[in-house]
């Protein structure tokens, strides 16, 4: 009865614990837009994992569909990805790379207004290189690549979601 009456209570002082420093869910996004078009189109993989992002939340306008659709217009430019050597040892041998990716956003509404210039998003990572394992080094590279693009993704949707409907 008592081991009852203490894990109780210490579910209650979490509980509120969590609630009062703000704790919350994650839950899906609102977004004061329902049409936006990204371009270039198709674009890289970038452009294309934040089309499948916005799920069923927002329309994202095909290829097809005409600009003047779109409440929003987002632009993706200059992704670029780099491999910089960081790191050699003493014989000159590269031992570790940083790993940067770069995107350019420009977001403009329907009558053309800028509401977003040249915003720059950098995400970069560290690896490290062994000689013998490259082709695992590789397979390393690539992922986290897609983690940074992961990143970036969602560092546009929260900027998006602060677009608030009188911008439009």
């Amino acid at each position: 009865m008592r081991r009852a009456f203490l894990q109780r209570a210490a579910l209650v002082g979490v509980s509120a614990g969590l609630a009062s420093c703000g704790f919350k869910l994650r839950t899906s996004r609102d977004f004061a837009f329902t049409r936006i078009a990204i371009t270039p189109h198709p674009g890289d993989a970038l452009a294309q994992e934040l089309r499948r992002s916005f799920g069923d939340a927002v329309h994202v306008l095909a290829a097809d569909e005409p600009l003047t659709q779109a409440q929003l217009v987002l632009s993706l430019g200059n992704e670029l990805r780099e491999k910089v050597v960081v790191g050699v040892n003493s014989a000159g041998q590269v031992r570790e790379f940083q790993l940067r990716l770069r995107v350019q956003l420009h977001l403009r509404n329907a009558q053309g207004k800028g509401l977003m210039e040249g915003v720059e998003i950098l995400q970069q990572r560290d690896i490290s290189f062994n000689e013998s394992a490259v082709l695992a080094k590789e397979a390393e590279e690539i992922l986290l690549y897609r983690d940074m693009q992961t990143d970036i993704v969602q560092q546009i949707l929260r900027r998006l979601s602060t677009v608030q409907a009188s911008q439009l």
